[in-house]
């Protein structure tokens, strides 16, 4: 076998550029010049010094570059699957140093467009609908720089073999090994350096290698070898190339040099000859100074100028040291500006205590988003703030409100969200809503949000207690998933410690009895806001109706009533007209009971929720009174509930979302204080009374 060469004439200089090419053999030493034969998508360009760049530092991007033509992996006659290599050069450079993702990965895929492939987690390979499909036979090599926990990733600097899904089917810590050495060497990937990798595959042993190296020459030892048999899950003929994406944090990824073959060895790459990145411009350090001495008296004043408007100027965006620690992408207020249309009315969302929520779209890539602009007046400060944004930015759940980033210039705080479209789930359960949710889309909703609160409680890093379970901070995006959002009061701490004693903060009727106690919001106080959560989304009214009969007031209470009665399909939201699987409805309410008991004990945790709405495991046949505590009679009376709850008073609303509600009850507290504050504008119309506030 050989390998043709071919030379590309530029009108401005010379360059060779060596693209060996059979069906089953090619090699790109650089990018430039290659014209038709680099199949670009996405984000992908190659620079004009001849290296291929997949993505830029824009959040939520992807990237692809694949050979433009398919090469046939099986053998005719017999099927089997052939042996193959791949070498290439690879860096990959954060947007902060430290600070980047979210990977790239070499693929082998039956197309070179991976149509409706998502950016973040999934690193333009797959999305959310065909993860873990075994039609999409895909195969990936991923270089990951960020730790999914809804893909179990080991750590956020490893390598991974993906077969039809993200979650690595086998994976490492990024390394090599020195040539002639066999001390694994650890390799930061996004450190900016050049790092070559070899991807082999040894068809008749079933056996794949992935070896690392900083230089040109292969090591001996491989870091990581899986044996699988990948004729299953490959076509006769493939395509080959490299995916990569952004998702909150941001790395620019780029490819230097690409070798490939069949049934041998790919050529391993001259790092030497390769195009590389460019270094940091040259400071005019010395003719600054030569300057500054000749025109001191000049320059001085003029920084005083420049220090004077900067100081008093409102546009300029400050950044301290602690900014650059805490993660995610950090947006220019004039960016907000614009994308908000200067916080225009029309753009108004909702307000709340803590301040306004804008829609806006984002000018480089007309995306929309929701945009949280803290009021001066809030309870939330700078610390917490900056904490909301350090622990949401790093969550990734399709079941959450995702954060994209944040704003601060002086006293303005802003957090940029996920844009709901369909707005938050009350808006679709309670009063005379514009449309009814079907049963279907009911428990969808239910079951997306159980999986979210699991996500929280039990499969991240920490633990993460929400505290503010309830509809209105359920959003519904385009195809009415629900998204928990709203992350503003979430407490985090270690798996297995002791929940620190805290202020007393919620909704209330979804404010677990034993908070007013001792303090300790746990993942069992999440629960019982969660218990409630289903039992209006069923019934169709909140958990307090302070207009309803009065053996309907508290809905819990009315809804136990009617379990013991035998007469439990009596609860379910007339608008349903019937509508709905009984088992389903069943199960859920029983569910409801079960969460909403006042003894913590006696809830379910969230893993066995979902275990009970998925079917998995049936439901106890007995159930508890819910107003049972440690065995005896308790808990939180009507009369409780009426000395925080104005008789007619409609409240202020916010959600990331696409309307505003005029009639929401909820109340948040905190501080051990109801804050009751009503708008004449949103309720049509005041009644004389005055916000109050009452002791808990």
């Amino acid at each position: 076998m050989y390998c043709s060469s071919f030379s590309f004439l530029n009108f401005e200089f010379h360059v060779i550029n060596e693209i060996l090419s059979q069906a089953d053999e090619f090699v790109y030493n650089g990018f430039k010049g290659v014209g038709n034969n680099i199949s670009l998508n996405g984000a992908a360009e190659i620079e004009n010094n001849g290296f291929l760049k997949l993505t830029n530092h824009t959040v939520r991007l992807l990237g692809h570059a694949f050979y433009p033509t398919p090469i046939r992996f099986k053998n005719t006659t017999e099927g089997t699957l052939s042996s193959f290599s791949t070498a290439f050069a690879f860096a990959i450079v954060p947007e902060y140093e430290k600070l980047g993702g979210h990977g790239l990965a070499f693929t082998i895929s039956p197309t070179k467009e991976l149509a409706g492939a998502l950016p973040s987690q999934y690193l333009g390979l797959l999305n959310a609908s065909d993860h873990w499909n075994f039609s999409n036979h895909v195969f990936a090599v991923e270089f990951d720089t960020v730790k999914n926990f809804e893909f179990q990733d080991i750590n956020d600097n490893h390598i991974g073999i993906d077969i039809n899904s993200l979650k690595s089917n086998a994976s490492i810590n990024a390394s090599y090994f020195m040539d002639g050495d066999s001390t694994r060497q650890d390799v930061n990937l996004k450190s900016g350096k050049t790092i070559q990798a070899w991807i082999d595959y040894d068809s008749p042993r079933n056996e794949l290698n992935v070896t690392l190296s900083l230089s040109s020459v292969k090591p001996n030892f491989s870091v990581l070898s899986f044996h699988v048999d990948l004729s299953l899950y490959l076509k006769e003929f493939m395509y080959v190339g490299f995916s990569a994406s952004t998702g909150l944090l941001a790395s620019s990824h780029y490819i230097f040099g690409w070798s490939f073959k069949m049934n041998g060895e790919a050529q391993s790459l001259d790092l030497s000859s390769l195009p590389s990145l460019p270094g940091p411009r040259k400071n005019n350090t010395a003719f600054i100074a030569g300057v500054s001495v000749s025109s001191a008296s000049l320059m001085i004043f003029a920084i005083g100028i420049i220090f004077f408007l900067i100081r008093k100027s409102k546009k300029i965006d400050l950044i301290e040291k602690w900014e650059l620690d805490i993660g995610p992408h950090r947006f220019s207020f004039e960016e907000l500006k614009k994308a908000t249309r200067s916080f225009r009315e029309e753009e108004l969302l909702g307000f709340g205590g803590f301040g306004r929520v804008y829609r806006g779209t984002l000018l480089n890539s007309n995306k929309q988003v929701a945009v949280k602009r803290i009021s001066h007046q809030s309870k939330q400060g700078l610390v917490e703030f900056a904490t909301e944004i350090a622990s949401m930015g790093r969550l990734r759940h399709r079941n959450l409100v995702e954060l994209l980033g944040w704003c601060r210039q002086r006293e303005d705080l802003l957090l940029v969200y996920d844009y709901m479209p369909n707005g938050s789930l009350d808006k679709y359960i309670f009063d005379e809503p514009k449309t009814i949710l079907t049963w279907d889309q009911r428990f969808k909703i239910i079951k997306g949000v159980a999986t979210g609160l699991l996500y929280l409680h039990e499969e991240w890093e920490q633990t993460v207690i929400h505290r503010d379970v309830k509809a209105g901070n359920v959003l519904l995006d385009s195809e009415l998933n629900g998204r928990l959002s709203d992350f503003g009061l979430a407490k985090l701490y270690d798996h297995g410690a002791n929940p620190a004693t805290t202020k007393v903060a919620g909704t209330l009727g979804y404010l677990a009895p034993e908070l007013t106690r001792t303090g300790k919001p746990t993942t069992s106080s999440d629960v019982f806001a969660f218990g409630a959560l289903l039992l209006e989304v069923v019934c169709g009214r909140r958990p307090v109706e302070p207009k309803a009969w009065p053996e309907e007031l508290i809905l819990v209470d009315w809804v136990w009533q009617r379990w013991k009665e035998g007469a439990i399909l009596q609860v379910v939201d007339p608008r349903l007209r019937s509508e709905y699987d009984e088992i389903e409805v069943s199960v859920v309410l029983k569910l409801g009971l079960m969460c909403s008991n006042n003894a913590p004990a006696a809830r379910p945790r969230m893993r066995q929720v979902v275990s009970y709405l998925e079917g998995e495991v049936e439901l106890p046949k007995g159930l508890t009174p819910p107003d049972e505590y440690n065995g005896k009679k308790g808990g939180v009376e009507f009369k409780d509930y009426m000395q925080l709850y104005p008789l007619s008073t409609k409240f202020k609303k916010v959600s990331m979302s696409s309307s505003v509600s005029d009639r929401d009850w909820d109340i948040d507290i905190e501080a051990g204080l109801a804050n009751l504050a009503w708008s004449s504008s949103l309720s049509g119309g005041g009644d004389g009374r005055q916000p109050c506030q009452r002791e808990l």
